[in-house]
């Protein structure tokens, strides 16, 4: 009987908790191993040998070894034939997913992310303010990936691949989720933004909730981490 899964994050990355809650609607079985990316465990030579780009979430499945958080979820979609909404077999539908897991590379995960270090990450660290242009220039790209979603993608859908939540779902709102520790109201003129948001809580709940725990203690109390 083969071990289970390892799975290395940190759940104030993004994709870690994405993943994490991946692989509890999907009950895979898996290791927990937490890696403290403010104590840069990431960095360490043991850490290397797990993922050598030195970045979370990454696995080890008995040996086999994967970065990247969307090659991981296809990987683990295959081998445990995850049937379903999640990650589904009919490749009409798997693509739609890929269509937004794609996208998101240089929409929703580089434009969240990048304001979210603008506003808090940077500040919290150097004790200064960012200057008014960037905060200008990073919430003009924020809000052009978020009215996208808002007119594009849901404009007919429930979900961002159809009328059911997929891994496509649980990855862009995990982005976006991260917007709480800003000052900026994501939701304010978005109605379908909005309640995607909230379908895609109430749909994944507990594990939604228990990723994010570490964002909502955050929010309250921007000095810890």
């Amino acid at each position: 009987m083969s071990a289970p899964l390892k799975f290395y994050y940190d759940l104030l990355s993004q994709p870690s908790r994405a993943m994490l809650i991946f692989l509890k609607v999907a009950k895979i079985p898996f290791e927990s191993l937490p890696v403290a990316l403010r104590k840069a465990e990431h960095l360490s030579d043991e850490f290397r040998e797990v993922n050598p780009f030195q970045k979370v979430p990454c696995i080890n499945d008995n040996g086999f070894k994967l970065g990247e958080s969307v090659a991981i979820v296809r990987y683990l979609a295959n081998k445990h034939n995850i049937s379903g909404n999640w990650y589904p077999k009919d490749v009409k539908k798997q693509a739609l997913i890929d269509e937004y897991l794609e996208w998101q590379h240089n929409n929703t995960r580089l434009s969240c992310t990048l304001y979210f270090m603008l506003l808090w990450l940077q500040p919290l660290k150097t004790g200064k303010k960012p200057s008014p242009e960037s905060v200008a220039e990073h919430q003009k790209r924020v809000e052009d990936t978020l009215d996208a979603i808002e007119n594009i993608w849901l404009e007919k859908n429930s979900f961002l691949a159809g009328d059911e939540i997929s891994v496509a779902d649980i990855w862009g709102a995990c982005e976006i989720e991260q917007l709480l520790l800003t000052p900026f109201d994501f939701r304010k003129g978005r109605p379908r933004l909005s309640a995607w948001m909230d379908r895609v809580r109430s749909s994944s709940n507990p594990h939604y909730d228990e990723a994010h725990k570490v964002i909502a203690k955050m929010a309250q109390n921007p000095a810890k981490l």
